[in-house]
C-alpha cells in the first residue's frame, strides 16, 4: 500500500473516474442522464433515444434516431450457432449464467473483436443492446420448453422485446410500461456490473469480455436480482391484511426487507417513485390490485420504522410487480436488468477508454512483519 493512502473497504467513497453521463444526488433523490432528470426521461424518451444519449453524449436528431433505431433493428437477429449453443445448455442453469455465456461466445462471430477504436466500439455497442433483448427472450422461452421467437422488423425495442418472450405483440400500455423500465434502468453511475466491465476495459481487452464481467457482477445477490426477491416476498405474504405483521416480524429479527436502502440514495429512490405509478396503473388495468396493495402497506410500513435513517423504496421494490403485471416470470428480471443495462455499461467503457488508464488500485498490508524462510525441519 502506498504509504498516506486512505482505505476504504469496497472502494465505498472513492472516485475512480470522471464521467459525463449520470447525475446523482442521494440527500435530495435526484437522477439524471446527461443533465437531462430521469422524470423527463420517463415522459417524453423512448429506450432507442436514451441509448442514443449515452452512447453519443447528446440528443439525436430526428434523421438520427431513425438511423439508430433501424441499425438495432438490423442487428436483432442472433447466429444460429448461438441459438443451437444456448439449446444445448441445460435448462435448469441460471438464466445470467445462460447470458453471461452466450455472450461470451457472440464474441466469435465478430471479425474483429478486438478492434477498440471508438468507431468499432460504437458498432459493438449497439449490437450488443440489440442482441442482449433477443438473447434474453430466447432463454425465457428455452427454459419453458418453447422454440425462441425469430424478432420483428416493425416494433420498438421494448414491443419487440416482449413478443420474443410471449409470442403476443403487446399493448401499446404494456410497451410504454416496459420502455419505461428499460429507460429507468439505462445507467446508474458506478456500481458493481458497470465498475466490472471498465477496469476490463482498461486493459484493452475485447468488449466481449467486459460486458461478461458486467454480467458476473450482476449475477450476484448483492447487486442484481433484489427485484425477484421483492416480487417472491410479496407473494409469500399473499395478502394485504398480513403485509404490516409480516414486515414487523422480519425487522424485530433484524431481517433485510429487499427493495430498500441504496448505498447513493438517503431518500426515496427517483425510480421508484416512476415505477409505483405504473405499478399501480397496471394493477387495476389487471383487476389484480392485491400485490400492489401489499407493496404499499410494507413501503408504509418500512418507511415508519427505518425512514428516518435513510431507508426508502429503491428502484427494485416497484419493478418485481410491473414485471409480474406483464407477465414475466421471475427469474427473467435480472437478465432484464442486463437488457437495459448494456448500454450504460457500454457507453461508460467507451466514455472511459478516450482518456484510458489501466486500473490499478492497492491493499493495506495486514499479514506478519518481514522474516525469513524457515527450513521445514527447523518448523515447530
Amino acid at each position: 500500500m502506498t504509504a498516506g493512502a486512505a482505505f476504504s473497504r469496497g472502494l465505498e467513497g472513492v472516485i475512480a473516474a470522471e464521467s459525463a453521463l449520470t447525475y446523482i444526488d442521494g440527500q435530495k433523490g435526484i437522477l439524471a442522464y446527461l443533465g437531462i432528470p430521469i422524470e423527463e426521461l420517463a415522459e417524453h424518451s423512448s429506450f432507442e433515444e436514451t441509448a442514443f444519449l449515452l452512447f453519443y453524449q447528446r440528443l439525436p436528431k430526428r434523421a438520427e434516431l431513425e438511423g439508430f433505431q433501424s441499425e438495432l433493428i438490423r442487428h436483432r437477429a442472433l447466429p444460429e450457432p448461438i441459438l443451437d449453443l444456448l439449446k444445448r445448455l441445460p435448462r435448469t442453469a441460471a438464466p445470467m449464467a445462460l447470458l453471461r455465456t452466450a455472450v461470451s461466445a457472440l464474441g466469435h462471430f465478430d471479425p474483429k473483436p478486438d478492434d477498440v477504436s471508438t468507431t468499432a466500439l460504437q458498432e459493438k455497442a449497439l449490437r450488443l443492446t440489440a442482441q442482449m433483448a433477443t438473447l434474453t427472450a430466447a432463454i425465457g422461452r428455452l427454459r419453458k420448453g418453447l422454440e425462441p421467437i425469430a424478432p420483428t422488423t416493425d416494433l420498438s425495442h421494448a414491443a419487440n422485446f416482449l413478443y420474443m418472450l410471449t409470442g403476443q405483440k403487446p399493448t401499446e400500455e404494456a410497451t410504454r410500461v416496459f420502455d419505461v423500465a428499460l429507460i429507468l434502468h439505462a445507467d446508474h453511475e458506478f456500481p458493481a456490473s458497470t465498475f466490472a466491465s471498465t477496469v476490463v476495459a482498461s486493459t484493452l481487452s475485447d468488449i466481449y469480455s467486459s460486458i461478461c464481467a458486467a454480467l458476473g457482477a450482476l449475477k450476484g445477490p448483492l447487486h442484481g436480482g433484489a427485484n425477484e426477491q421483492v416480487i417472491r416476498m410479496i407473494i409469500e405474504i399473499g395478502d394485504p391484511s398480513r403485509a404490516e405483521s409480516y414486515i414487523k416480524e422480519k425487522l424485530a429479527r433484524k431481517e433485510i426487507i429487499m427493495g430498500f436502502g441504496h448505498r447513493q440514495y438517503k431518500t426515496y429512490d427517483p425510480r421508484a417513485r416512476i415505477l409505483k405509478r405504473y405499478s399501480e396503473r397496471l394493477a387495476q388495468q389487471t383487476h389484480d390490485t392485491r400485490l400492489f396493495q401489499i407493496e404499499e402497506i410494507v413501503e408504509k410500513t418500512v418507511i415508519e420504522a427505518l425512514g428516518g435513517r435513510g431507508i426508502f423504496p429503491n428502484v427494485d421494490f416497484y419493478s418485481g410487480t410491473v414485471y409480474h403485471y406483464l407477465g414475466i416470470e421471475p427469474e427473467l428480471y435480472t437478465p432484464i436488468f442486463a437488457v437495459s443495462r448494456i448500454v450504460g455499461w457500454a457507453a461508460h467503457i467507451m466514455e472511459y477508454l478516450k482518456e484510458n488508464r489501466i486500473f490499478r488500485p492497492t491493499t493495506r498490508y495486514v499479514g506478519p512483519p518481514l522474516g525469513h524462510y524457515i527450513p521445514i525441519e527447523q518448523r515447530t
